[in-house]
């Protein structure tokens, strides 16, 4: 039993997509971990569609939506990204 090649392309684009989502999970810089999160969300999204399981598409276009509103954020300057570095530290300890 084989599969058609449209089959295993959009399974192993689903298997990435988990893979992206998992690895973005571990992602110390915030602007980093909002792109994988959401090319992660966006790969399993199009996996939901073609499956054609309405939640699961639901739940994978929610989070392609919020990781890309954040990521957008991120690069106007409405918000700052945890993780990364700051350019000056007032945090000094007071002798």
């Amino acid at each position: 039993m084989s599969l058609p090649l449209f089959d295993i392309i959009l399974n192993v684009l689903a298997g990435l997509g988990a893979i992206l989502i998992t690895y973005a999970v571990f992602l110390e810089h915030e602007t980093r971990q909002d792109i994988v999160l959401a090319i992660g969300a966006f790969c399993l999204l199009v996996y939901a569609l073609w499956i054609g399981n309405a939640i699961f598409a639901l739940a994978m276009g929610g989070v392609f939506l919020a990781s890309m509103v954040e990521f957008v954020e991120i690069l106007v300057g409405i918000h700052d990204p945890i993780g990364a570095s700051k350019t000056s530290t007032n945090n000094k300890p007071k002798e």
